[in-house]
């Protein structure tokens, strides 16, 4: 699986940046190409942080000894031995996969080698303009993916923004899968007034004109319209926390900066409604296998039937 991790634009060509994902601390920098590369935050020799080292030519130098590591996690030299020194292979650490893709650094978890490269949404093109946020919460990966697959919360959580009008009763939702890793579901929420919500297989055909799309493992949009799009994506720093990244797209005007600074405005309104949220997931149980769901939780199933197939993501979420 590739896991978006990071934002590019937090890892600079100067200097490493040091994260906690998966329980794991790591270190990314740039070599001199611009590559970025990751490996194990802590030096094979007496341990010290690696991220509070320096980039020289490429390499990541050690604050403690000047140990140099290339983006293999080899250490490729010793300074106190000399230039000449040939390092024996034992001295590295563990290299992580990355890869970048829509100002996102992604990195390979799971098993075996990286299977092709990190999905994005193939409708967000270069025309379209963003304004990104981040923050952490105090959920579980699985808790903070699930809260933006729910269809059912919107007109309480959600009640003075995006939830207005009482639309409590949930007819489906219906989810289509695009493909073994991607899905898309439709929302028909409407005002209960007696009548008893229909089955999926009811309104099969049918499509909402704001639709939701999710990328397995961690990627998440929301279909507003064609020129306006909010993205998630969900990354998982231990057990108990997960980063969110939050992007709206927007391409109303055609001129960047401007549609730059209406996307930088209405983030502001995203972040409301975020809000809204974070206040109800983090009273949540962590442990999402003592959940009893009904029919408009369909997505979350899906999400999770998808999820339990993944050993090592499980492993790490419930071992």
């Amino acid at each position: 699986m590739w896991f978006a991790i990071l934002s590019s634009k937090e890892v600079r060509k100067d200097r490493p940046v040091g994260v906690v994902r998966f329980g794991r601390n790591i270190v990314l920098w740039r070599d001199e190409n611009g590559k970025v590369n990751a490996i194990e935050d802590s030096c094979v020799h007496r341990r010290a942080r690696l991220s509070a080292g320096k980039v020289i030519n490429g390499r990541l130098q050690c604050p403690f000894h000047g140990f140099e590591y290339d983006g293999d996690g080899r250490v490729k030299l010793i300074p106190a031995l000399g230039r000449s020194y040939r390092v024996p292979e034992r001295f590295s650490v563990k290299a992580y996969n990355v890869a970048e893709k829509a100002g996102m650094i992604w990195m390979w978890f799971g098993e075996g080698e990286p299977g092709g490269e990190p999905r994005f949404f193939e409708d967000i093109d270069k025309k379209f303009a963003c304004a990104e946020i981040q923050e952490t919460w105090n959920v579980p990966f699985p808790r903070a993916v699930e809260n933006q697959l729910d269809v059912m919360h919107l007109p309480f959580v959600h009640r003075t923004t995006i939830g207005r009008g009482n639309r409590t009763l949930v007819n489906g939702p219906v989810v289509k899968w695009i493909d073994g890793d991607s899905f898309v579901f439709y929302v028909f929420n409407e005002v209960d007034r007696g009548q008893i919500a229909k089955k999926p297989g009811e309104l099969e055909g049918l499509e909402s004109r704001v639709y939701l799309e999710f990328i397995f493992p961690n990627v998440w949009q929301n279909h507003i319209s064609e020129k306006v799009r909010v993205v998630a994506f969900f990354v998982p720093v231990t057990k108990e926390k997960t980063m969110i990244y939050l992007r709206f797209y927007i391409k109303a005007t055609g001129i960047r900066p401007l549609d730059r600074l209406i996307a930088k405005l209405g983030m502001r309104f995203n972040k409301v409604v975020l809000h809204q949220d974070r206040r109800v997931v983090e009273t949540q149980e962590w442990d999402i296998r003592k959940d009893s769901l009904v029919q408009g939780d369909l997505p979350i199933m899906e999400f999770r039937k998808r999820l339990y197939r993944e050993k090592k993501l499980v492993e790490f979420l419930f071992g």
